[in-house]
C-alpha cells in the first residue's frame, strides 16, 4: 500500500509530500520546497528511509530545498519535464526575489516526461506532463489509492497562475481537461497549497473549470 503524509513548508505553505511504500518504508519527497530539517523530523517520525526527490516543477516554493535535501541524503531528483530547465537556472534569483534562503543548485537526476513512470519501493505512480503553470510541470498519479499529487496545476476552488515566465492559460485548462479528470472523478488531489479535494467536485463547482 502506498502511504503519504503532507507538510506545508516556506512562508508560502507549500504542500510537500512524503510517500512511501508500506512494504519497503522506502520513501519519495514530493516537492521540498524548504524547511528541510523538519521534512527530515517527519520522515524518522513516520520510520520511512527517503530514497528519491520527485518535482512537479521548479518554482522556488517547490524546488528550492531540492539541492540541499539531494546533497544530505546522497539521494535522486526525479523531475520534472526539461521545459522547467530555466527556472532550474533561476533558483538563484527567484531565492532572492522572493525572500528565500539561497536555494542549493542542482541537475535533476532524471529529466521526466508524459507516460513516464515513477516507482518508490513497491509502488509505481504514473507521470503526466501538465503544461501551463510552467512549460515543465509534471503531476504524479497513484491510481491504486486514488490519488493524484498536482503540484499547481490545481487547487481546490481555483487553479494555477499563469502570469510568471512561460505560463500559458489556455494550456493550464487544457491539462486539467485532458490529463486531469480522465483519473476519474473519485480521484482525491493533493495540491501544491491548500486542501485536498476531489476531480469531481472541481468538474462540478470550481469557476474556473466547472462544466468542463
Amino acid at each position: 500500500m502506498l502511504q503519504y503524509r503532507t507538510i506545508p513548508v516556506t512562508p508560502f505553505q507549500q504542500n510537500c509530500s512524503i510517500v512511501w511504500c508500506d512494504a519497503t518504508h522506502e520513501a519519495a519527497f514530493i516537492d521540498p520546497g524548504g524547511d528541510i530539517d523538519r521534512l527530515l523530523a517527519e520522515a524518522r517520525r513516520l520510520g520511512v528511509k527517503p530514497t528519491q526527490i520527485w518535482l512537479t516543477h521548479a518554482h522556488i516554493d517547490h524546488a528550492g530545498g531540492a539541492g540541499e535535501l539531494a546533497q544530505r541524503l546522497g539521494i535522486p531528483i526525479v523531475g520534472p519535464h526539461p521545459g522547467d530547465q530555466f527556472w532550474i537556472d533561476g533558483l538563484a534569483q527567484q531565492s532572492a526575489a522572493f525572500g528565500f534562503a539561497p536555494a542549493v543548485p542542482f541537475t535533476p537526476t532524471r529529466w521526466l516526461y508524459d507516460g513516464d513512470s515513477v516507482q518508490v519501493g513497491q509502488e509505481t505512480l504514473q507521470v503526466r506532463h501538465t503544461p501551463g503553470h510552467t512549460p515543465g510541470h509534471v503531476v504524479f498519479h497513484a491510481p491504486q489509492i486514488d490519488r493524484a499529487f498536482v503540484g499547481d496545476v490545481l487547487f481546490a476552488g481555483s487553479i494555477g497562475r499563469t502570469d510568471f515566465p512561460g505560463g500559458n492559460h489556455q494550456q493550464l485548462i487544457d491539462s486539467i481537461v485532458q490529463r486531469l479528470w480522465p483519473m476519474g472523478d473519485q480521484t482525491v488531489f493533493i495540491p501544491g497549497h491548500g486542501p485536498e479535494s476531489t476531480f469531481g467536485r472541481e468538474r462540478r463547482s470550481n469557476p474556473f473549470v466547472g462544466g468542463t
